[in-house]
């Protein structure tokens, strides 16, 4: 992919409460994914992958911390090489109340016209995929549309209301668009992802005329009203998950212990890059017991771990016990305690005996810092 031919924007400003408190003080994107990973890195390896040399990237305000912490000077995704750029705006509710929206489209519209690129590839912070970026380009130019849609067929049950789903013909032209929630007869769907290939010139024309009607809105809500019969739709067979809540974020985690799926998703033509950090690697004692489960580094497992994914620095004491969880960076699980279906943010801390218990249909969610002194039991 030639320098300055296409620029990268990715969306976070949607806001999934059904997230919470997991996302309390972090965007979507930066939620820790199969133990090292952050569902940032996907996105990111995509669009370096492709060789795209500049990144514009938007967030809400008091989200941004975590991602200035994982990103940092973007030096694993070459985001730090000389003729490569990448920003990252903050979004306050407050002035886009104020000026309607006027500032939003100022800011992307100075963004794609410094880029001087020819295309623009959109990615919204939901979708987890690994997606070769050059070659949708290239089937784009082939079709010769204004703008080509990737899309997945998946289980209806895997989709949120407000998702968008195709209908299309047998030669797969896009006959009709339609929010999730309206549909309830299928049990298979196109779901739109949400990434979109689009000529930089026509996404200025959308916002230039979005603003002169002072229309309230973001570049998603946007492309989505843009689809109609003449866009490209490409269909993407790769794996694929919608992570909108805490039991998608749980399910997609835990399709991490199924080989074939995560060989899917990590182990493509195409590499995943995610922070490196210099740690020794994860000790396991003579006591402990471990079986169908990932681990990042700086790990002491003394205790027993089954069907979970362990984030880095985490410390399983003799006779404690964790089965089906996921468990951030830095937890302590003390001894005799244990953890089943459940979901522990970073620097949580299970003192001994205590039980924390979920199903798999309602995982437990314990908030980031909380020291459990007692039973929790139920989602």
């Amino acid at each position: 992919m030639r320098t300055n031919k296409t620029c990268a924007l990715v969306g976070n400003l949607h806001r999934y409460n059904e997230l919470m408190p997991l996302i309390k003080r972090r965007p979507l994107a930066t939620l820790p994914f199969d133990s090292k990973y952050r569902l940032i890195d996907f996105n990111l390896s995509n669009i370096a992958n492709a060789n795209i040399k500049s990144l514009f990237m938007v967030f809400n305000e008091g989200e941004t911390q975590s991602v200035f912490d994982h990103v940092g000077g973007g030096k694993e995704w070459n985001l730090d090489g000389i003729q490569n750029r990448f920003f990252i705006h903050t979004y306050q509710d407050f002035i886009r109340k104020e000026d309607n929206n006027s500032s939003y489209y100022d800011v992307v519209i100075d963004y794609l016209r410094k880029s001087k690129s020819e295309y623009v590839v959109y990615m919204g912070s939901k979708i987890l995929c690994n997606i070769d970026l050059k070659t949708l380009l290239h089937i784009h130019q082939v079709r010769n549309c204004d703008m080509t849609v990737v899309y997945k067929k998946i289980s209806a049950e895997k989709t949120n209301g407000q998702d968008i789903l195709l209908t299309l013909d047998n030669d797969h032209t896009i006959k009709e668009k339609t929010f999730a929630k309206d549909v309830t007869d299928q049990e298979e769907v196109n779901l739109c992802a949400d990434i979109y290939i689009i000529k930089t010139d026509l996404l200025i024309d959308i916002l230039q005329q979005k603003q002169a009607a002072g229309v309230l809105g973001n570049v998603e809500s946007f492309l989505r009203e843009h689809i109609s019969s003449e866009t490209n739709a490409y269909e993407y067979t790769g794996y694929l998950n919608n992570i909108f809540d805490t039991l998608s974020y749980y399910r997609a985690n835990m399709d991490m212990l199924d080989t074939p799926k995560f060989n899917s998703l990590l182990y493509s033509s195409q590499k995943v890059y995610t922070k490196m950090k210099n740690e020794v690697p994860t000790y396991y004692s003579e006591t402990s017991i471990v079986n169908n489960s990932q681990f990042a580094t700086g790990c002491m497992i003394k205790g027993r771990v089954e069907r979970s994914l362990l984030g880095r620095g985490i410390t399983i004491e003799e006779g404690a016990e964790v089965f089906d969880s996921l468990l951030f960076p830095s937890n302590v699980v003390k001894p005799s305690a244990t953890v089943r279906c459940a979901i522990l943010d970073k620097n949580v801390v299970v003192d001994e005996e205590v039980r924390i218990e979920g199903t798999p249909e309602n995982p437990v969610v314990v908030e980031k810092g909380t020291h459990v002194t007692q039973d929790i039991i139920g989602g």
